[in-house]
């Protein structure tokens, strides 16, 4: 019994840090560090590691529009390289991390943070351009 209550204590904190009671800088920290995950996993020619974090309707249109499985996709994306962080914001369940050369936007799923858009470019009075992006 005893082992099943820390079981239930350990859900509860993890779930409590999705659902927002975790502070916003925490949460922009790990949507930071994933952003940061898909960019060295990419550079690493990592493709499976970067695909890992994606979120699944980024992940399923990018296999559908290349015709072939994430891991060789993302590859082709000329997605830069990880810079420095230049900014965090969180919205909710979304977030916005912006990096020396790129800008990612990222979603909250059961698993934790996923990147649902990379690449992106601001443009004036229009939204982000994005090189990958969910449908």
């Amino acid at each position: 019994m005893r082992t099943l209550r820390r079981a239930a204590a350990s859900l509860t904190v993890a779930a409590s840090a999705l659902t927002g009671c975790a502070s916003v800088d925490e949460r922009g920290d790990a949507a930071a560090a994933v952003a940061v995950r898909l960019l060295t996993a990419v550079q690493g020619d990592d493709g499976a590691g970067a695909c890992a974090v994606l979120a699944p309707e980024t992940r399923a249109e990018l296999i559908d529009s290349a015709g072939r499985p994430c891991a060789e996709a993302i590859l082709d994306e000329n997605l830069p390289g990880p810079g420095p962080i230049e900014a965090t914001a969180v919205y909710g369940q979304w977030a916005q991390v912006r990096l020396a050369g790129d800008t990612l936007f990222l979603a909250v799923f059961p698993e934790g943070w996923r990147v649902v858009a990379a690449g992106c470019t601001p443009r004036p009075d229009r939204p982000y351009d994005c090189v990958l992006q969910g449908g």
